[in-house]
C-alpha cells in the first residue's frame, strides 16, 4: 500500500510536484539482464527494465531482485532521459511471508479455522490466535483451544509481510514519457570455477584438453537471457560485517551447455574478463557448466620428482635405516599459441584422463592450477609411482659449534618397461655448500638443490652427496 508523504515533508524537501501514486515493477518489465560473476562468491547485476513512471514525488516497488543483493551497492539510472529521475530514499523489504510469520503478525487478532470432513463438507470456526510460541493457542466461543485441526484462513496478507525480496525507492521524476532505467548492483553467493579436463595420449607425450566453466547460482533470483561475463583475478574487497542477506539452502542442477569453445576473452585493468557471446539463462540455485576452451595436440611433457625432507639438513643425527620417499608423477605444458594454446587460464581443477589397452578412459589424478597467463608453464601433480621406488638414508652426521656437515645417500630402483629421469629437488637453507656429489647438481635458486638422473629398466643408482650448512636460523 501506498504510504501517504505528507505535504510539510514534501515541503521539507522543496518539492512542486504533486506526490504520485506508489507502482510495482516485476521482471516482467524487464527489456535485458547483463550478469558479471567474480570467482570470489560475488557478481554484478544489471537489471534494465522499461518503466511508466508517474511524473513527480512518489514510490516505486522493485521485485524480483535476487534475495542475496547487498544492498548498499545498488545505482539506478535513467538511460533515456539521465538527470530526470532522482532517488530520495531506499528501502530493502527482505521479510519475506512464512506460515510461521502470518501467524505470528494475527496474535491478538480474529481469524477463521476452516475443517473438511470425509464427505468434503466445509465447516468454518472464528478463533482468536492468542498465541503462536511452539504452537498456536485460539480462544474459541469463550474457550482456550491448544491447537485446532484445520486450515487456519486469514482475512488478508499484514502490510510488512512481502512475497519477494524488494527495493522500494521514494523518488522525485521530472519526466511522464516511458523510460529504460537500468539498477545495477552486487550481490553475494554466485561465483563461478573453472574445470579443465586433459586426456592424455598413449606415449605421455600430448594431450588434449577442454575447459568448462561452472557456475554456481544461489543468490535469490533467475536471470533469463543474460549477458553473461566472467571476471578472472583477484579483486579486493572490504569485509563488511553481515554483509549477506543469503536465504536457504540450495538443490543444485546441472546444465551442461554446447560443446563448442563460446568465450571471448580480454583483459581488463589488471584481471581478464570472458564474455559469452550468447545469451543465457542463470537459474537460481543451478550449477551451470559452459565450454571455454578446446585445444588438441597439447606437447606435454612427463617427470618424476623426489623431494627432500624440509629442515632435515638441521636436526640431530637421523641415522639408521632407510626411509621410502614418495615418487611425485608431474606434468607439464607451455600455455603458448605454438603449443595450440594460449588463452589465459583461470584458476581451476584440471583433471588427468588416459585410455586404457581396453581403448576405455580412465581417470589418472587431479590437481589445482593458479591463474595462469598466456606463455606460461602449467605444473600439475598427477600421484606418485607405483613402479619406482626412492629410499633416503643418512651416511654421516658433524657438527662444529653452528655449522653442520651431513652426507646422504639416495637410492631409486625402476620397475617400469624402460628407462625414466628422475629429478631430484633438495631444500636448502641458510648458507650452504655442497661439498661432494656421485651426479652432477644444478643450484635451481639460493634454497634448492637439484639432481636428474637416469635410472634404467630394472636397475638401481645411487646418489650420494654431503652439503655443509651455517647460519641457517
Amino acid at each position: 500500500m501506498l504510504k501517504i508523504i505528507a505535504s510539510c515533508f514534501v515541503s521539507a524537501l522543496v518539492f512542486n510536484a504533486s506526490v504520485s501514486a506508489a507502482m510495482t515493477s516485476s521482471v516482467d518489465d524487464q527489456q535485458a539482464v547483463e550478469v558479471t560473476v567474480y570467482n570470489s562468491n560475488i557478481g554484478l547485476v544489471k537489471d534494465i527494465r522499461r518503466l511508466q513512471i508517474p511524473q513527480g514525488v512518489g514510490e516505486l516497488k522493485f521485485m524480483d531482485v535476487a534475495s542475496s543483493i547487498l544492498p548498499y551497492t545498488v545505482q539506478i539510472q535513467s538511460l533515456d532521459s539521465p538527470g530526470s529521475l532522482n532517488i530520495l530514499e531506499q528501502n530493502y523489504e527482505y521479510d519475506l511471508m512464512d506460515p510461521a510469520k502470518l501467524l505470528d503478525k494475527y496474535i491478538g487478532k480474529s481469524l477463521k479455522i476452516m475443517t473438511v470432513s470425509q464427505d468434503n463438507k466445509k465447516d468454518i470456526l472464528d478463533a482468536t490466535l492468542l498465541s503462536n510460541n511452539n504452537g498456536p493457542i485460539y480462544k474459541i466461543n469463550n474457550e482456550i483451544y491448544l491447537g485446532y485441526p484445520g486450515y487456519q484462513v486469514l482475512p488478508q496478507i499484514p502490510e510488512n509481510l512481502i512475497a519477494k525480496p524488494t527495493l522500494t525507492w521514494m523518488y522525485d521524476n521530472k519526466t511522464s514519457i516511458p523510460q529504460s532505467v537500468q539498477v545495477a548492483y552486487l550481490t553475494n553467493n554466485i561465483t563461478w570455477r573453472a574445470d579443465y579436463i586433459l586426456v592424455v595420449n598413449n606415449q605421455d607425450t600430448s594431450a588434449g584438453i577442454d575447459g568448462w566453466v561452472t557456475l554456481d547460482n544461489k543468490s535469490g533470483a533467475t536471470y533469463k537471457n543474460a549477458k553473461l561475463k566472467l571476471v578472472a583475478g583477484q579483486v579486493n574487497r572490504v569485509q563488511e560485517a553481515n554483509d549477506s542477506f543469503a536465504q536457504g539452502g540450495a538443490v543444485r542442477m546441472l546444465a551442461m551447455e554446447a560443446s563448442r569453445p563460446q568465450f571471448q576473452e580480454q583483459s581488463f585493468f589488471e584481471y581478464h574478463i570472458y564474455d559469452l557471446q550468447r545469451p543465457t539463462t542463470i537459474k537460481d540455485n543451478q550449477t551451470k557448466q559452459v565450454n571455454l576452451l578446446q585445444a588438441d595436440g597439447v606437447a606435454i611433457q612427463k617427470e618424476y620428482l623426489v623431494h627432500g625432507q624440509q629442515n632435515y639438513f638441521y636436526s640431530n643425527s637421523s641415522g639408521g635405516e632407510p626411509t621410502k620417499a614418495p615418487v611425485d608423477v608431474c606434468l607439464k605444458f607451455k600455455n603458448s599459441k605454438d603449443n595450440h594454446m594460449g588463452m589465459p587460464l583461470p584458476s581451476g581443477t584440471l583433471r588427468l584422463y588416459k585410455k586404457d589397452a581396453q581403448n576405455s578412459l580412465e581417470f589418472i589424478g587431479e590437481d589445482n592450477i593458479e591463474h595462469t597467463p598466456k606463455d606460461e608453464d602449467v605444473e600439475i601433480k598427477a600421484g606418485e609411482a607405483f613402479d619406482v621406488v626412492a629410499e633416503r638414508q643418512q651416511m654421516d652426521f658433524k657438527q662444529y659449534s653452528q655449522t653442520f656437515e651431513t652426507a646422504w645417500e639416495v637410492t631409486i630402483r625402476n620397475h617400469k618397461e624402460g628407462e625414466i629421469k628422475v629429478g631430484l629437488i633438495e631444500p636448502m637453507y641458510g648458507d650452504w655448500e655442497v661439498l661432494e656429489s656421485s651426479t652432477p647438481y644444478k643450484k635451481v635458486n639460493a634454497t634448492t638443490l637439484r639432481f636428474d638422473v637416469n635410472v634404467p629398466k630394472d636397475q638401481e643408482v645411487k646418489v650420494t652427496f654431503r652439503v655443509r650448512v651455517w647460519n641457517h636460523r
